[in-house]
């Protein structure tokens, strides 16, 4: 129940190489979008690991999520819009302590800091609208998430989750943007499904809610799973990765225009932009199968998990 608020050759070599522990197959619902959106733009992520520059946009949800995990720290009458805010500056320095490079997307002056802080608060003051957390004790927060489904490795962050008394689960995930349409509800709601089969096939509980909080525009989108959904999702999930295996055999990684195009850090070396990719390394096979493989993950601001 949903609810808003304001098998072939390729296959079987991959499954040997895992066996025999030279391959390590994950997957993350990051790596999973993307190839769902563009296997071009997987291939340009996970193979060539190709430079993206930082983005304020990220880094400012990076904040906001930072600043929401450490407000649970303080004691649950000190949770207020204030004590949120207050902790803008100190969690942008640890980010900065992280990857420096964040810092040529603020200017170094009050005026920049103050235009990125106003922001990040804009988007605080829409959270404390939609949830109290003076009455809410996560479970967990940043969770890392992890589960095996027939040799391949399901893996990821959950921003928090609350469990009851009687152990019922909610899965909550803070997005800074704004909430889709209803056309596209069921592409923001696969992440989440797949933290719930995770938690599911690790904890043998089935969430009872998942919780996507939208803080653009101060929407809730909230989901019921049943066991039915989730064996779907994993049945997309092993479809998924069918087709990446295919494209990383192959090497015909196929992009895929749309509206997202716009945003895309690599039209310069994108076909549809008149642009030609660079050369498959030779390990391309491992690096598009095995993360761990590749060269150096992106920026963490960025990406939940390579």
């Amino acid at each position: 129940m949903l609810t808003r608020t304001c098998g072939s050759a390729y296959v079987g070599l991959s499954v040997h190489l895992h066996r025999v522990g030279v391959m390590s197959r994950a997957l993350s619902p990051s790596r999973a979008a993307d190839f769902m959106q563009c296997p071009l733009l997987y291939r340009f992520r996970v193979v060539d690991k190709l430079p993206e520059p930082p983005s304020l946009a990220a880094a400012r949800g990076t904040l906001v999520h930072s600043v929401l995990e450490a407000l649970f720290d303080l004691p649950a009458a000190e949770r207020t819009t204030s004590a949120a805010i207050d902790l803008l500056p100190s969690q942008w320095q640890e980010m900065l302590s992280a990857e420096p490079e964040l810092s040529a997307l603020v200017p170094d002056d009050d005026e920049g800091f103050a235009a990125m802080f106003a922001e990040a608060s804009t988007l605080l003051h829409k959270w404390f609208t939609l949830e109290d957390p003076v009455h809410l004790e996560p479970a967990e927060r940043e969770l890392y998430v992890e589960t095996e489904v027939d040799g391949l490795i399901l893996r990821g962050y959950v921003d928090r989750l609350d469990v009851a008394p009687d152990g019922r689960m909610r899965v909550v995930d803070y997005k800074t943007g704004r909430s889709p349409s209803e056309l596209f509800e069921g592409k923001a709601l696969f992440q989440m499904k797949f933290y719930a089969l995770v938690l599911w096939r690790t904890r043998g509980v089935v969430p009872t809610l998942l919780q996507l909080v939208y803080l653009r525009d101060g929407q809730i989108l909230r989901y019921e799973p049943s066991e039915q959904d989730l064996l779907a999702t994993e049945r997309k999930i092993k479809a998924l990765w069918a087709a990446i295996e295919r494209a990383a055999t192959t090497g015909d990684w196929r992009p895929r225009k749309g509206r997202l195009c716009d945003w895309c850090n690599h039209q310069a070396v994108c076909p549809e932009f008149g642009g030609t990719p660079p050369a498959l390394p030779p390990d391309a096979m491992s690096r598009a199968l095995d993360p761990r493989r590749s060269a150096s993950a992106p920026s963490a601001a960025v990406e939940e998990i390579a």
